[in-house]
């Protein structure tokens, strides 16, 4: 069960930043030393990366560098607390204003007709994991229910910490895991990874769009 992986050279492409930049990116712990993933391939050991989360952090690393020095980023994306903002209430309006989540998942999972509703940060948190799922196609709205069930009644019980959430089918069915982080689960044969989301992830997420 493997998360999608990009190569070094496509992420170059893709970002358009250097070799250069994207080494002293790591030596600045900008990016962790895990997600340089070392694994064979035709031309012979080549460096890959967890595509999603390699290309939301570059993303965010250039939205914010030019606020920030490289050492006072670094310290910003460790902590998520740092860039998380739990004082944060969004109307309706503008959760769609921003394109932070569609009107589908507001319509479904909140009130997309309530002019006075404010949605907490964790609120918003939740709604981002479900949308982002739901489209890229990787879920039905069934199981966004269950997800959206599993995320408002568990995350509080972490107390502030750094979670996992796991997304697995097997044999037809699908289940939602929740873990602390760093969590490294392993599963039997004939389980598929649909897809893994941190907490730092979707913080990271909501926080390109609200800046």
């Amino acid at each position: 069960m493997e998360e999608d992986l990009i190569s070094k050279k496509e992420l170059l492409e893709l970002t358009g930043i250097s070799y250069g930049q994207l080494y002293r990116w790591k030596r600045k712990q900008l990016i962790p030393e895990e997600w340089f993933i070392r694994k064979s391939a035709f031309t012979g050991q080549e460096t890959f990366f967890p595509k999603e989360r390699i290309l939301r952090r570059v993303h965010n690393i250039i939205n914010m560098k030019g606020d920030l020095s490289l050492d006072e980023l670094a310290e910003k994306l460790a902590d998520t607390t740092s860039y998380a903002h739990p004082h944060l209430s969004l109307s309706a309006a503008q959760l769609l204003e921003r394109n932070i989540v569609s009107l589908t998942t507001l319509n479904r999972f909140g009130d997309a007709t309530a002019g006075g509703k404010k949605y907490t940060f964790e609120q918003v948190v939740h709604l981002v994991a479900v949308d982002g799922l739901l489209s890229k196609g990787e879920m039905n709205l069934d199981e966004a229910d269950g997800l959206f069930r599993t995320l408002t009644k568990n995350t509080a019980k972490f107390a502030g910490k750094n979670w996992e959430l796991f997304f697995i089918r097997k044999m037809g069915a699908s289940f939602f895991l929740l873990a602390a982080t760093p969590a490294d689960l392993i599963f039997d044969d004939g389980t598929r990874l649909v897809s893994r989301l941190s907490l730092t992830d979707l913080v990271e997420q909501l926080n390109g769009k609200l800046n």
